[in-house]
């Protein structure tokens, strides 16, 4: 691909190639009223290569946004319902023995796919999250010795429901951190739901056809690698990294006694990537304060541990990065 060193011919090649967005966007529309956020959230995962963490209750169009995504560009899709007596195998695959060739085969299981539903993730027991944590950070599957690659993209988009917390076990740390985004779903507005309602009653939703490929979806992503980062922006990402880690350092004394751990590495790196994949979608060539001001809950929220004190207190993650962003000087 070419080098463009010119910030002013980046941004006008970066608007031209960018009409992948433009096509994306308008195919989930034609079957996803409103939650221009999630559609937004998932383009940018897809266009930075990293997992999705959808959180909210039932009903809000989390699998079919999902779903929809996949067919628009003809990806192949699979689905895992997670629940307690979930095992690894039924998730990576397996090796059976087959006694004619004398030898074992493997039998993939559904995490070989392009992009993989985790329905209610926080469901599953602690070997399935080991299982799932190998593929999301090392994009490869072990079954006995060998270890076999998962296809390019690939994609794991979870969800899980707030509510219900019977039956669920806490999703590691350190699977938590690989999710680049947590995403917060909530209900329509008023005149959005009419709408779903009018459209499920006359079967107006549209069909989902194809609008791009894989191809054209990898050259996409090579196009946000290029998307201009500068080092301002770096200083701005650190500093609000930081804050969550040392607020005392940054005029934000009174958060210390609710943070228990600070954002990790990975957060910075996230907003850096994610800011990228902002840009391209907004058509530019190069990464903005509002970008990362926007990435900054969803990037955020799942890497802050909060203590004791700020659960008696009811002080949660959103509001101390609120307090962060409006103390930390924009660049």
């Amino acid at each position: 691909m070419e080098e463009i060193t010119d910030i002013r011919t980046l941004n006008e090649r970066i608007s031209e190639e960018s009409e992948i967005v433009t096509l994306l966007t308008r195919g989930m529309e034609e079957t996803i009223i409103g939650q221009k956020h999630l559609t937004e959230s998932l383009l940018i995962g897809l266009l930075a290569d990293g997992h999705v963490l959808l959180e909210g209750v039932p009903g809000l169009a989390k699998t079919l946004a999902i779903k929809t995504l996949s067919s628009l560009i003809e990806a192949k899709f699979s689905r895992i319902q997670f629940t307690p007596d979930l095992l690894p195998a039924d998730v990576t695959g397996t090796l059976i023995y087959s006694p004619r060739d004398e030898n074992f085969k493997v039998k993939n299981g559904p995490i070989f796919a392009n992009f993989v539903l985790a329905d209610e993730i926080n469901r599953a027991p602690a070997k399935v999250q080991s299982a799932l944590l190998e593929a999301m950070q090392e994009k490869q599957v072990t079954l006995g010795d060998d270890s076999f690659p998962l296809p390019s993209p690939f994609m794991v988009l979870a969800t899980q429901n707030p509510i219900e917390q019977e039956g669920t076990y806490v999703l590691p740390e350190a699977q938590t951190d690989r999710f680049m985004l947590k995403v917060v779903i909530g209900y329509p507005t008023p005149e959005e739901e009419k709408k779903i309602v009018r459209a499920h009653i006359d079967g107006s939703f549209g069909k989902v056809t194809p609008v791009t490929d894989l191809a054209h979806l990898s050259k996409a992503r090579e196009w946000v690698k290029k998307v201009y980062v500068d080092e301002r922006i770096t200083q701005y990402i650190t500093d609000l990294v930081w804050a969550t880690r040392a607020p005392e350092n940054y005029g934000l004394a009174e958060l210390k006694p609710y943070i228990s751990v600070g954002a990790s590495p990975r957060a910075g790196i996230s907003l850096a990537v994610a800011g990228r994949a902002l840009a391209f979608i907004r058509r530019r060539g190069y990464v903005v304060p509002e970008d990362i001001r926007s990435l900054a809950e969803d990037v955020l929220r799942h890497r802050i541990s909060l203590t004791y004190e700020a659960e008696a207190d009811e002080v949660k993650t959103d509001t101390i990065i609120h307090e962060v962003l409006n103390k930390i000087a924009v660049p």
